[in-house]
């Protein structure tokens, strides 16, 4: 049953409370379950009035009073009725008639109202408890050391609600990108410092939602509108996410992230949650590539620049949070995020009736046609930025040197055990590539591992190849002459000479070599 709204105004004091009770009583039906009294108007209330009201909520339970001015707020305060009801402040009217679009949301938009200030206007009209989420998730992630900005003020817009801001002569990457093209690489560059930055904060359990049930509720949704077995198959996927008590933006774009002087600050805050960075990397893939594949006019009106500085920037971005520059390595773990966007972007036209418009039907036929290939091919969302995965074949030789290479030079690898870990990386790849799944093709695994104490890099090849052991062949014997000696054989011998350690397991139908080296 909606609430009865009724109106309070000018005084309410001795000289008409009885009058004021019985026209209110009058305007409240039997039936009614919540009454909501309006304030706005109310300039002066005494006890007498406060008796009205008390005795209104002696007999309805759901009693509310709303847009009530500072003056006459604090005598409710100080008289408690704010702890036996609610009781909503009057808030200031703000216009964003001819503002400054500054950010885009789910939930609200970002205009600038001044130099100093900025308001995110809801979406949803009745938004005082988005807003008062916000605020509290904004505290968190500042005390948790994420540089943020808090909201000062609660004011309305239009039929909406709004949550003000101070960001003093505060510019948006999207807008330093679209206007100063050449500090792309600055912008990378703080933009995943402050994503890692995020992604390493451990946030306290139960402080904010979980992505995690978030995605797995996208993936059931859109269960039904793909092949049965695909369906199964993106759901289990979904599922084999571990929980993740790491903080994650939820909405992570160039518009989200400010420079106010030397600060880059995180804004929009709504969607802040715990979870795996794929979902972060996700949101990412369709802020800046997934909703302008088709119409690369989305990005221009939504980011302020075109589809190419959006697709470099995104693949800049992958490149530098995963350290590396090895295109198997982005790749595969885009492919992942890719998942998760898609299926996001799927359900998100489904349910805004995109099947019964010839635009949607082609966006979710382009999106459901990718999904379903990539389903195909990947066997789980969860990535290794230490790990790559490739294709065990010799023209892949040169990806698999570069991925380690690079990882060892993080680690200031000497140069003579860089060359000696080199020839040990390409005779044990190319011997992968060369036997493990004859006449078949079949993926390798190289994972680079440093540890400090002591030094040492750690570097393990896995493939699903017929089991070999290559340690338990006999070393050659280099004391024969040329004529004597076999050609071959001396690849391996190699490694287990200039390597400190080299083992070799078969566990779960896999072959797992290790090669450590101390530095």
């Amino acid at each position: 049953m909606e609430p009865i709204y009724l109106n309070l105004s000018g005084r309410i004091d001795s000289n008409n409370a009885a009058e004021v009770e019985q026209l209110l009583r009058a305007q409240i039906p039997e039936s009614s379950a919540a009454v909501v009294l309006d304030a706005l108007a109310l300039e002066y209330i005494s006890s007498a009035g406060l008796r009205v009201i008390l005795r209104l909520k002696k007999n309805i339970d759901d009693l509310k009073i709303v847009n009530v001015n500072s003056e006459v707020y604090e005598i409710l305060d100080m008289t408690g009725f704010t702890e036996m009801m609610t009781v909503e402040k009057a808030y200031r009217v703000v216009s964003v008639e001819g503002c400054e679009e500054i950010g885009r949301g789910a939930n609200g938009t970002i205009y600038r109202i001044d130099q100093d200030n900025v308001v995110k206007v809801y979406n949803n009209a009745d938004a005082l408890a988005d807003i008062q989420h916000e605020r509290e998730v904004a505290k968190l992630a500042l005390i948790l050391g994420i540089p943020t900005a808090i909201s000062y003020d609660v004011v309305r817009v239009g039929e909406s609600y709004g949550s003000v801001f101070e960001l003093l002569n505060a510019r948006s990457f999207s807008k330093i990108l679209a206007t100063e093209p050449e500090k792309m690489d600055w912008c990378v560059k703080e933009y995943v410092e402050l994503l890692k930055k995020i992604h390493s904060t451990l946030v306290p359990a139960g402080k904010l939602p979980d992505m995690r049930e978030t995605a797995i509720d996208w993936a059931r949704f859109i269960k039904d509108y793909l092949p049965e077995e695909a369906g199964r198959k993106l759901l289990a996927l979904v599922e084999a996410v571990p929980q993740d008590d790491h903080m994650i933006h939820g909405d992570y774009h160039t518009k989200n992230v400010e420079l106010q002087g030397d600060e880059v600050l995180l804004i929009d805050m709504d969607t802040l949650a715990v979870g795996h960075p794929i979902f972060e990397l996700a949101s990412m893939f369709n802020s800046f590539v997934g909703y302008s594949e088709l119409n690369h006019e989305t990005i221009q009106q939504f980011q302020g620049f075109d589809f190419e500085t959006g697709l470099r920037f995104w693949r800049s971005s992958l490149a530098a949070y995963l350290e590396t520059s090895c295109e198997a390595k982005i790749r595969e773990v885009e492919d992942k995020a890719r998942i998760i966007g898609y299926t996001r972007m799927i359900r998100r036209s489904i349910r805004r009736k995109g099947l019964e418009t010839e635009t949607g039907r082609a966006e979710i036929a382009f999106w459901k046609e990718q999904l379903l290939s990539l389903l195909e091919r990947t066997d789980t969302l969860l990535f290794n930025p230490h790990e790559l995965e490739v294709e065990a074949a010799a023209e892949n030789l040169a990806m698999v040197q570069t991925f380690v290479e690079e990882r060892l030079a993080m680690a200031d690898c000497p140069p003579k055990a860089l060359m000696q870990i080199g020839v040990a990386v390409e005779e044990i790849f190319i011997n992968i590539a060369s036997y493990a799944y004859v006449p078949q093709k079949g993926k390798a695994i190289v994972r680079v591992e440093v540890s400090e104490d002591p030094v040492a890099v750690t570097i393990t090849f896995v493939d699903h190849g017929v089991p070999y052991d290559p340690l338990a062949k006999k070393d050659p014997d280099v004391g024969l002459t040329a004529a004597e000696r076999e050609v071959g054989g001396l690849g391996i011998f190699m490694t287990k000479k200039i390597m400190d350690d080299v083992a070799y397991a078969y566990e779960d139908g896999k072959n797992i070599l290790t090669l450590k080296k101390n530095l």
